[in-house]
Protein backbone atom coordinates (compact mmCIF):
# COMPACT_ATOMS: atom_id res chain seq x y z
CA UNK A 1 0.00 0.00 0.00
CA UNK A 2 1.30 3.32 -1.07
CA UNK A 3 1.01 6.67 0.90
CA UNK A 4 -0.95 9.58 -0.52
CA UNK A 5 0.85 12.19 -2.08
CA UNK A 6 -1.19 15.31 -1.04
CA UNK A 7 -1.17 17.51 1.53
CA UNK A 8 0.49 16.09 5.20
CA UNK A 9 0.78 13.01 6.03
CA UNK A 10 -1.71 12.89 9.19
CA UNK A 11 -4.47 13.44 6.39
CA UNK A 12 -3.52 10.68 4.45
CA UNK A 13 -6.17 8.34 4.31
CA UNK A 14 -3.59 5.44 4.91
CA UNK A 15 -2.06 6.57 7.13
CA UNK A 16 -5.26 7.50 9.19
CA UNK A 17 -6.38 3.95 8.84
CA UNK A 18 -3.14 2.12 9.88
CA UNK A 19 -2.29 4.64 12.92
CA UNK A 20 -5.83 4.47 14.48
CA UNK A 21 -7.41 2.02 12.83
CA UNK A 22 -11.65 2.21 12.20
CA UNK A 23 -12.05 3.73 15.34
CA UNK A 24 -10.20 6.78 13.88
CA UNK A 25 -12.05 6.29 10.60
CA UNK A 26 -15.58 6.97 12.73
CA UNK A 27 -14.03 9.79 14.81
CA UNK A 28 -13.12 11.28 11.60
CA UNK A 29 -16.58 10.88 9.75
CA UNK A 30 -18.51 12.28 12.77
CA UNK A 31 -16.37 15.20 13.18
CA UNK A 32 -16.54 15.69 9.37
CA UNK A 33 -20.28 15.16 9.33
CA UNK A 34 -21.20 18.27 11.27
CA UNK A 35 -18.20 19.73 13.42
CA UNK A 36 -17.06 23.42 12.54
CA UNK A 37 -13.43 21.75 12.48
CA UNK A 38 -14.06 19.06 10.74
CA UNK A 39 -14.27 20.62 7.35
CA UNK A 40 -10.44 19.80 5.94
CA UNK A 41 -10.57 16.16 7.36
CA UNK A 42 -10.65 13.52 4.25
CA UNK A 43 -13.99 11.85 3.77
CA UNK A 44 -14.46 10.09 0.30
CA UNK A 45 -11.43 9.11 -0.09
CA UNK A 46 -11.06 7.91 3.31
CA UNK A 47 -13.82 5.77 3.13
CA UNK A 48 -12.91 4.31 -0.33
CA UNK A 49 -9.74 3.80 1.70
CA UNK A 50 -11.38 1.73 4.37
CA UNK A 51 -13.32 -0.44 2.05
CA UNK A 52 -10.45 -1.27 0.02
CA UNK A 53 -8.46 -2.51 2.73
CA UNK A 54 -11.19 -4.17 4.54
CA UNK A 55 -11.18 -6.12 1.19
CA UNK A 56 -7.25 -6.73 0.95
CA UNK A 57 -7.47 -7.98 4.47
CA UNK A 58 -5.08 -5.01 5.96
CA UNK A 59 -8.04 -4.16 7.79
CA UNK A 60 -9.97 -6.91 9.68
CA UNK A 61 -11.17 -5.86 12.98
CA UNK A 62 -14.86 -6.30 11.38
CA UNK A 63 -16.67 -7.73 8.54
CA UNK A 64 -17.10 -5.48 5.66
CA UNK A 65 -21.26 -5.11 6.55
CA UNK A 66 -20.29 -3.82 10.42
CA UNK A 67 -17.78 -1.77 9.17
CA UNK A 68 -20.32 0.18 6.93
CA UNK A 69 -23.09 -0.07 9.43
CA UNK A 70 -21.11 1.89 12.10
CA UNK A 71 -19.71 4.07 9.42
CA UNK A 72 -23.03 5.12 8.41
CA UNK A 73 -24.40 5.56 12.30
CA UNK A 74 -21.22 7.72 12.90
CA UNK A 75 -22.42 10.00 10.02
CA UNK A 76 -25.93 9.89 10.84
CA UNK A 77 -24.74 10.74 14.42
CA UNK A 78 -22.46 13.82 12.79
CA UNK A 79 -25.34 15.43 11.27
CA UNK A 80 -27.26 14.97 14.19
CA UNK A 81 -24.73 17.07 16.73
CA UNK A 82 -24.45 19.83 13.31
CA UNK A 83 -27.95 20.33 13.56
CA UNK A 84 -28.35 20.85 16.95
CA UNK A 85 -25.74 22.97 16.91
CA UNK A 86 -27.08 25.34 14.46
CA UNK A 87 -30.62 25.54 16.19
CA UNK A 88 -28.59 26.43 19.68
CA UNK A 89 -25.92 28.92 18.23
CA UNK A 90 -29.06 30.22 15.33
CA UNK A 91 -27.84 33.68 13.35
CA UNK A 92 -24.85 34.40 15.68
CA UNK A 93 -23.19 31.49 13.95
CA UNK A 94 -23.11 34.10 10.59
CA UNK A 95 -21.84 37.00 12.49
CA UNK A 96 -18.87 34.82 13.87
CA UNK A 97 -15.34 36.30 12.55
CA UNK A 98 -12.95 34.46 10.43
CA UNK A 99 -10.19 32.27 12.08
CA UNK A 100 -7.30 30.11 10.62
CA UNK A 101 -9.55 26.85 10.69
CA UNK A 102 -13.39 28.70 10.17
CA UNK A 103 -13.97 31.18 7.81
CA UNK A 104 -17.67 32.60 6.88
CA UNK A 105 -17.23 31.77 3.55
CA UNK A 106 -17.95 28.18 3.77
CA UNK A 107 -21.03 29.34 6.02
CA UNK A 108 -22.47 31.33 3.37
CA UNK A 109 -21.74 28.99 0.71
CA UNK A 110 -23.27 26.03 2.64
CA UNK A 111 -26.51 28.28 3.35
CA UNK A 112 -26.60 29.07 -0.45
CA UNK A 113 -26.20 25.13 -1.57
CA UNK A 114 -29.49 24.90 1.37
CA UNK A 115 -31.63 27.28 0.44
CA UNK A 116 -31.22 26.10 -3.49
CA UNK A 117 -31.81 22.17 -3.10
CA UNK A 118 -34.39 22.48 0.52
CA UNK A 119 -33.86 19.18 2.41
CA UNK A 120 -32.48 17.31 -0.23
CA UNK A 121 -29.38 19.41 -0.05
CA UNK A 122 -28.94 16.85 3.22
CA UNK A 123 -28.25 14.01 0.40
CA UNK A 124 -26.32 15.79 -1.95
CA UNK A 125 -24.03 17.81 0.45
CA UNK A 126 -22.30 14.53 1.73
CA UNK A 127 -20.45 14.27 -1.97
CA UNK A 128 -19.57 17.95 -1.48
CA UNK A 129 -16.33 18.44 0.43
CA UNK A 130 -16.66 21.17 2.95
CA UNK A 131 -20.51 22.03 2.44
CA UNK A 132 -21.03 18.01 3.84
CA UNK A 133 -19.90 19.82 7.30
CA UNK A 134 -21.71 22.82 7.23
CA UNK A 135 -24.98 22.20 5.86
CA UNK A 136 -26.55 20.17 8.89
CA UNK A 137 -26.01 23.26 10.68
CA UNK A 138 -27.38 25.18 8.52
CA UNK A 139 -30.40 23.00 8.81
CA UNK A 140 -30.41 23.72 11.86
CA UNK A 141 -29.89 27.47 12.13
CA UNK A 142 -33.19 27.53 9.25
CA UNK A 143 -34.80 25.85 12.06
CA UNK A 144 -35.73 22.58 9.27
CA UNK A 145 -38.45 20.34 9.79
CA UNK A 146 -36.56 17.61 12.59
CA UNK A 147 -38.76 15.02 11.14
CA UNK A 148 -37.33 15.93 7.73
CA UNK A 149 -34.19 16.53 8.90
CA UNK A 150 -33.57 12.85 10.25
CA UNK A 151 -35.44 11.52 7.27
CA UNK A 152 -32.79 12.68 4.99
CA UNK A 153 -30.22 12.50 7.61
CA UNK A 154 -30.66 9.21 7.27
CA UNK A 155 -31.06 8.62 3.82
CA UNK A 156 -27.98 10.79 3.07
CA UNK A 157 -25.44 8.98 5.60
CA UNK A 158 -26.13 6.08 4.29
CA UNK A 159 -25.70 6.82 0.65
CA UNK A 160 -22.45 8.14 1.10
CA UNK A 161 -21.13 6.41 3.97
CA UNK A 162 -21.73 2.80 2.95
CA UNK A 163 -22.02 3.86 -1.00
CA UNK A 164 -18.54 4.66 -1.06
CA UNK A 165 -16.79 2.37 1.43
CA UNK A 166 -18.67 -0.72 -0.76
CA UNK A 167 -16.78 1.27 -3.82
CA UNK A 168 -13.45 0.80 -2.13
CA UNK A 169 -14.40 -2.76 -1.50
CA UNK A 170 -15.59 -3.52 -4.78
CA UNK A 171 -12.69 -1.70 -6.67
CA UNK A 172 -9.88 -2.68 -4.14
CA UNK A 173 -10.50 -6.10 -6.08
CA UNK A 174 -9.16 -5.08 -8.91
CA UNK A 175 -5.78 -5.83 -9.40
CA UNK A 176 -5.01 -2.79 -11.40
CA UNK A 177 -6.85 -0.81 -8.65
CA UNK A 178 -4.50 -2.39 -5.82
CA UNK A 179 -1.26 -1.79 -7.73
CA UNK A 180 -1.84 1.92 -8.32
CA UNK A 181 -3.75 2.79 -5.10
CA UNK A 182 -2.05 6.02 -4.96
CA UNK A 183 -3.14 7.05 -8.44
CA UNK A 184 -6.73 6.11 -8.06
CA UNK A 185 -6.81 8.14 -4.29
CA UNK A 186 -5.94 11.46 -5.93
CA UNK A 187 -8.49 11.11 -8.74
CA UNK A 188 -10.60 10.46 -6.06
CA UNK A 189 -9.90 13.41 -4.13
CA UNK A 190 -9.36 15.79 -7.81
CA UNK A 191 -13.30 14.39 -8.51
CA UNK A 192 -14.82 15.55 -5.08
CA UNK A 193 -13.34 18.86 -5.66
CA UNK A 194 -15.41 19.41 -8.94
CA UNK A 195 -18.24 20.44 -7.39
CA UNK A 196 -16.50 23.19 -5.69
CA UNK A 197 -14.86 24.39 -8.33
CA UNK A 198 -17.77 24.38 -10.25
CA UNK A 199 -19.65 26.57 -7.76
CA UNK A 200 -16.40 28.94 -7.14
CA UNK A 201 -16.52 29.93 -11.59
CA UNK A 202 -20.63 30.51 -11.18
CA UNK A 203 -20.04 32.71 -8.15
CA UNK A 204 -17.29 34.53 -9.47
CA UNK A 205 -19.13 34.74 -13.05
CA UNK A 206 -22.25 35.80 -10.92
CA UNK A 207 -19.96 38.60 -8.73
CA UNK A 208 -18.73 40.12 -11.65
CA UNK A 209 -22.12 40.26 -13.70
CA UNK A 210 -23.20 42.28 -10.42
CA UNK A 211 -19.72 44.30 -10.28
CA UNK A 212 -21.10 45.18 -14.62
CA UNK A 213 -24.58 46.79 -13.26
CA UNK A 214 -27.73 47.50 -14.94
CA UNK A 215 -26.25 49.51 -17.55
CA UNK A 216 -24.85 46.55 -19.35
CA UNK A 217 -28.14 45.49 -19.55
CA UNK A 218 -29.41 48.25 -21.59
CA UNK A 219 -29.91 48.04 -25.32
CA UNK A 220 -27.16 50.57 -27.19
CA UNK A 221 -30.23 52.28 -28.59
CA UNK A 222 -31.16 53.19 -25.46
CA UNK A 223 -27.93 53.91 -23.96
CA UNK A 224 -28.23 57.04 -26.74
CA UNK A 225 -31.49 58.16 -25.40
CA UNK A 226 -30.27 58.82 -21.71
CA UNK A 227 -27.17 60.05 -22.85
CA UNK A 228 -28.68 63.42 -24.43
CA UNK A 229 -31.13 63.43 -21.37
Amino acid sequence: MTTLALGPSWLDPDYLITTFGLIGVLVIVFAESGLLIGFFLPGDSLLFTTGLLVTTGTLNELPLWAVCALIVLAAIVGDQVGYLFGRKVGPSLFKRPDSRLFKQENVEKAHDFFEKYGPKSLVLARFVPIVRTFTPIIAGVSRMNYRSFITFNVIGGTLWGAGVTLLGAGLGKIEFVRHNIEAILILIVLISVVPIAIEFLRARSKNRKAAAGPADDVPPSQRGRHAKR
